[in-house]
């Protein structure tokens, strides 16, 4: 458990340095005369990606969750992998990513780097998290209500970017 603790520390780490990256790039568009979409679901999202992190620990600790080698490994492996593409999205998109939808006038669509197959693959990369994340520990409940949940939410986000991106 002691394992599985420290992995949730550190993708709580991962996302704490997203949100600082996320403001820093926030104010550089903003200065640029970037405009933000869909403000109104920021704090569902937030909301929901801190009960992935609060939840996952909690119901492998509160529900004696085992660590299952056969599933823990896998996951753990899709978890580190999303990470990677997380990573990708945000150092392709440079100044332009954002945790935010923030358009700044004038500036091109981001054809490269794993746009180039995938119109937002940074969701791909949350929605593999979000599963594998709690299965790590067996945490299947967390799995599911953050997976339906985060769908829920992801349907509005991309219809949000896809509307500001036109």
């Amino acid at each position: 458990m002691a394992a599985y603790l420290l992995l949730i520390a550190l993708v709580a780490a991962e996302r704490l340095a997203e949100l600082v990256l996320a403001r820093r790039h926030l104010a550089w568009a903003r200065g640029l005369g970037g405009v933000e979409h869909g403000r109104g679901h920021y704090p569902l999202i937030v909301a929901v990606h801190a009960g992935l992190l609060a939840g996952a620990p909690l119901e492998a600790w509160g529900l004696d969750r085992p660590f299952v080698p056969a599933l823990g490994w896998p996951m753990l492996a899709v978890t580190v992998l999303a990470q990677g593409l997380r990573w990708w999205c945000i150092t392709t998109l440079g100044r332009q990513w954002n945790t935010r939808v923030v358009i700044v006038p004038g500036m091109p669509l981001v054809e490269r780097g794993p746009y180039r197959w995938l119109r937002h693959p940074n969701y791909v990369a949350v929605v593999a998290e979000g599963v594998a994340l709690p299965l790590v520990h067996t945490a299947w409940l967390t799995a599911l209500v953050f997976t339906v949940a985060n769908l829920v939410l992801l349907r509005h986000r991309v219809r949000v970017e896809d509307a500001a991106l036109a």
